[in-house]
């Protein structure tokens, strides 16, 4: 597997990691209460960091050469 291609698959599962964990922190603040809703919101935001320095990293490496 090419660099590119790699770099593109890491960058979907950041995205993902951002997606998820707004969709959980919505869940936490509407639906649960109590000590699920303390265990989801720690898991969001800990998904919202990693996915967050995935991109940072991904946008920040610069191109890949070909």
């Amino acid at each position: 597997m090419s660099e590119p291609l790699l770099r593109m698959y890491i960058s979907f599962a950041g995205m993902g990691a951002l997606v998820i964990s707004a969709v959980l922190i919505m869940l936490a603040r509407h639906k649960l209460n109590g000590f699920f809703r303390i265990l989801v919101s720690i898991i969001a935001y800990a998904l919202l960091i990693i996915g967050g320095f995935i991109i940072f990293f991904i946008v920040f490496s610069g191109p890949t050469p070909e």
